[in-house]
């Protein structure tokens, strides 16, 4: 028996960290059927996993940028990378799901650079290079 999702879904991606976004619409009477209409990543609220203000205004962005923060609500799944890298897959992922959503909303995400994946990667290391991606062993003076 298939039952009917009640999401959106969208992923994002930066550095090595990946983001598994679904957005939900907020209920009228209070009931989801998911629980608390809290944001959340990885079970924790969002404000506990990514605490401080920059992370705040960084992963609420595309929501207050398309004045849906009392419309929607989302969970995130993220592994891999570190916090600021999580907490750019979270802003990209949620930035695709809202722009599934409706047409009209890719637009000015668009333009906000929100739906750009940031493709820099770390650079692997190379041999010889004592424990660094770049650095020389120091040659000997004499």
């Amino acid at each position: 028996m298939a039952t009917k999702k009640n999401y959106t879904y969208g992923v994002g991606k930066r550095k090595n960290a990946s983001a598994r976004v679904r957005l939900y619409k907020q209920s009228l009477h209070g009931d989801a059927g998911k629980g608390s209409e809290e944001n959340t990543v990885n079970g924790q609220v969002v404000g506990k996993y990514f605490p401080g203000d920059a992370a705040r205004v960084s992963w609420s962005k595309p929501l207050e940028l398309l004045m849906l923060t009392d419309k929607y609500f989302f969970t995130a799944r993220v592994t891999g990378g570190g916090k600021e890298g999580q907490l750019d897959a979270v802003v990209h992922g949620l930035s695709r799901a809202l722009s599934k959503v409706k047409t009209e909303h890719r637009q000015p995400l668009k333009k906000a650079g929100l739906l750009k994946r940031d493709s820099r990667e770390r650079e692997r290391r190379k041999m010889n290079t004592g424990g660094k991606a770049r650095r020389r062993k120091q040659s000997p003076k004499r």
